[in-house]
């Protein structure tokens, strides 16, 4: 049995009305689960495929870092990825800086987060202290790069001159084909 902890606000996102969002992840993957009223998933895997339960195990982290389900589902694809970046590593210890790089990350009504996620077709989340990002192997890379750039002090112009120069890449591996 696996055990994954997600913040308490997310309980009822994963579970869903009268359940449906929990039973939906389960008939998706083929693993069932259980969650505390703490935030404690268990992952019950006795019988189930080991891959589905990697692939569950991410959709409940990225629902657990502020995605919405449906986007969550996407990991359930063999090309897709979850990774999170924790802010803190490039905030340091003062928590008004923290709040300064997550608004720099987001953006003014959440324009900055949109242009990325539209230029890279990376889905980003931001969340407590943590961004998170679902996206295929060629996108996800240019898209964190991109947060990255933000996060160490580029300014906005300077990421998206990036964002428009890695537009054929992304362009291409849209249609299938790999770089």
């Amino acid at each position: 049995m696996q055990s994954i902890r997600i913040p308490q606000d997310r309980i009822g996102v994963i579970i869903g009305t009268k359940g449906q969002t929990k039973e939906i992840l389960q008939k998706a993957s083929g693993v069932r689960f259980s969650v505390d009223s703490e935030g404690e998933v268990l992952i019950h895997d006795n019988e189930a495929n080991p891959l589905s339960v990697l692939k569950i195990v991410d959709v409940i982290k990225a629902i657990g870092r502020g995605f919405a389900p449906s986007r969550a589902m996407k990991l359930f694809n063999d090309d897709e990825y979850l990774e999170i970046i924790n802010l803190k590593e490039f905030a340091g210890k003062k928590s008004d800086r923290l709040l300064t790089v997550r608004g720099r990350v987001i953006g003014k009504d959440g324009k900055t987060r949109q242009i990325i996620e539209s230029l890279t077709g990376v889905y980003i989340t931001v969340y407590g202290n943590t961004i998170g990002f679902i996206g295929n192997i060629f996108n996800l890379p240019i898209a964190k790069h991109a947060v990255e750039l933000i996060l160490n002090g580029s300014e906005h112009a300077t990421v998206y001159r990036y964002l428009e120069n890695q537009r054929p890449r992304v362009k291409v591996n849209e249609m299938g084909f790999d770089l």
